[in-house]
C-alpha cells in the first residue's frame, strides 16, 4: 500500500476526506452515549433483563438479516453522498422520540425494540454507503491510513463517550442523554453536504435484476480465495462477540453491582486501547500482513474476555473498583486488538474488490454479521440469565477461538497489503 507515512497524515490533505471524518467522528461519538444509555434504562430505568438487552441489540440489527443485501445492491444504483446526507438526518429526528416518549410516560422495552429496528435500517442504508463511499474519496494506496484515521477517532469517542454518558445518565437521565447523539447525526449531515467529489454516472438503459446484483455480490465474497475466510471468520466473530458484548452490561450493572459511572469507565477503556491500536495499525498491518494482524488481534481479545471471565468479586464498594480495574485492563487489551486489526481489515477488503462491487461487498459482509448479532444477541442474554455470566463468557471465549482458527488454516493468513495473498486469484 505504499510508504507508511503516506498512509497516514496525508490523508488529511486529500480533498473532502476531513468533513468526511468530522461527520464520522462527531456521529460516532454520540452513538457511545445512546449505547450505554439504551442499556441502562432497560436494566435500571424498566427493570429488564440480560434478555431484554439481547432483544433490543438483536432489533437494532435486525434489519441487515431483512434486507440486508438488497441495500447494498439499492445503493450501488445511487450516489452514495445523498444517501449518507439523508440518514443522518432521518436518525437525528428519530432519536427524538425516546424522551419524547419518556416524558409521555409511555417508555417501554417494546416501544425501545421497535425504535431500534426503525433505527438499525437507517444505519443499514448508512453503512451500505459510507464504506463503499471512503474508495471514492481516497485512492487505494490511502485507504490503510484513511480508515487507521478514522479508527483513531472512533476510539477517542468510544475513550469519551461512556464517560460522558455515564455522567450524563447520571445527571439528567438516560432518556435525555439520547440528545446528545441526535445533535451528532445533524451535524454530521451539516459536515457531509460540505464534501466535494465526482461520483461516477449512473449508467443508462436497463438495469440486470436486483436479485442478479444480490448473486453477484455473494458470489464475489464467498468465492474469493482471501475475503471468503475472511468473511467467515468474521461471520463467526461477531456471533460470540454479539453473546460476550450482551453479557457483559448486565455482568457489570447487576452482577458487579456498579453504578452507569463506573460502567462508563469500562468501556471507555476499550476506547483508550482501541486508539492505541489504530495509532499502530498501519505500521503494524505492513509489517507483518493482514492476515497475521488478524489472528494476532484475535487471539489477544481471547486473553481479554478471559481477563473479565475470572474478575474477582467481593462485598463492598471498595472491591467494586477493584473489579473495575480487572475488568478495564481486559477492555483495555479487547480495545487495542479491534484497533490494530479493523483498519487492516477494511483496507484489505475495499482495495481487492472493484469499484462496481464495493457497495454489494460491503452489504453482504456486513449483512451477515450483523445477522450473526441477531441470532448472538438474545442468546447471549438467555444464557447469562439461565446459567450465568461466568460460563456465557467461556462459551464466547471458544467461539472467538473458532474464529480464530479459521483465519488461521485459510489463505487469509498470508494476505499482505498492496496485493492479494501469494496464490490468490479473483473469481
Amino acid at each position: 500500500m505504499g510508504d507508511p507515512q503516506k498512509n497516514g497524515p496525508d490523508v488529511f490533505r486529500l480533498p473532502g476526506f476531513l468533513p468526511f471524518w468530522l461527520a464520522g467522528t462527531v456521529s460516532m461519538f454520540g452513538s457511545y452515549v445512546t449505547a450505554l444509555a439504551l442499556q441502562v434504562i432497560v436494566l435500571l430505568s424498566l427493570h429488564g433483563t440480560a434478555l431484554d438487552v439481547g432483544l433490543l441489540n438483536a432489533a437494532r440489527w435486525l434489519p441487515y438479516l431483512a434486507v440486508g443485501l438488497m441495500a447494498g445492491a439499492l445503493v450501488e444504483r445511487r450516489r452514495r453522498r445523498p444517501i449518507l446526507i439523508g440518514t443522518d438526518l432521518a436518525r437525528g429526528v428519530l432519536l427524538l422520540v425516546i424522551p419524547a416518549l419518556w416524558l409521555l410516560q409511555l417508555l417501554s422495552i417494546p416501544a425501545l425494540i421497535v425504535f431500534a429496528a426503525v433505527f438499525g435500517l437507517f444505519t443499514l442504508l448508512n453503512d451500505s454507503a459510507t464504506q463503499s463511499f471512503l474508495p471514492r474519496l481516497v485512492p487505494t494506496r490511502s485507504l490503510l491510513g484513511a480508515n487507521a484515521r478514522i479508527d483513531q477517532s472512533s476510539a477517542v469517542a468510544e475513550t469519551s463517550g461512556p464517560l460522558i454518558a455515564g455522567a450524563l445518565v447520571s445527571l439528567i437521565g438516560a432518556p435525555l442523554a439520547v440528545l446528545v447523539d441526535a445533535v451528532s447525526y445533524l451535524f454530521s449531515a451539516a459536515a457531509l453536504a460540505r464534501v466535494r467529489v465526482v461520483e461516477p454516472r449512473l449508467a443508462d438503459g436497463p438495469r440486470s435484476a436486483i436479485w442478479s446484483d444480490i448473486r453477484e455480490g455473494l458470489r464475489w465474497v464467498y468465492r474469493h480465495r482471501t475475503l471468503a475466510p475472511m468473511a467467515i471468520s468474521t461471520h463467526v466473530w461477531f456471533l460470540f462477540s454479539s453473546m460476550l458484548g450482551t453479557a457483559f452490561v448486565p455482568f457489570l450493572l447487576t452482577g458487579l453491582r456498579m453504578s452507569p459511572f463506573q460502567l462508563g469507565v469500562a468501556l471507555a477503556a476499550t476506547g483508550v486501547g482501541g486508539l492505541l491500536g489504530a495509532l499502530l495499525s498501519t505500521r503494524i498491518g505492513l509489517r507483518i500482513g493482514v492476515g497475521r494482524t488478524v489472528m494476532a488481534g484475535t487471539t489477544l481479545m481471547i486473553v481479554a474476555w478471559t481477563i473479565i471471565a475470572v474478575v474477582p468479586v467481593g462485598p463492598g464498594s471498595g472491591s467494586r473498583w477493584i473489579s473495575l480495574a480487572v475488568v478495564a485492563l481486559g477492555q483495555l487489551l479487547y480495545g487495542f486488538a479491534l484497533g490494530a486489526e479493523n483498519a487492516n481489515e477494511m483496507a484489505y477488503r475495499q482495495a481487492v474488490t472493484p469499484d462496481a462491487l464495493q457497495g454489494r461487498m460491503n452489504a453482504t459482509m456486513r449483512s451477515l454479521n450483523r445477522a450473526a448479532v441477531v441470532i448472538g444477541a438474545p442468546v447471549g442474554g438467555l444464557l447469562a440469565d439461565t446459567i450465568g455470566f461466568r460460563p456465557t463468557f467461556g462459551i464466547g471465549i471458544a467461539g472467538l477461538l473458532i474464529s480464530l482458527v479459521i483465519v488461521a488454516s485459510s489463505p487469509f493468513r498470508d494476505a499482505r497489503h498492496g496485493g492479494l495473498a501469494p496464490g490468490s486469484v479473483s473469481p
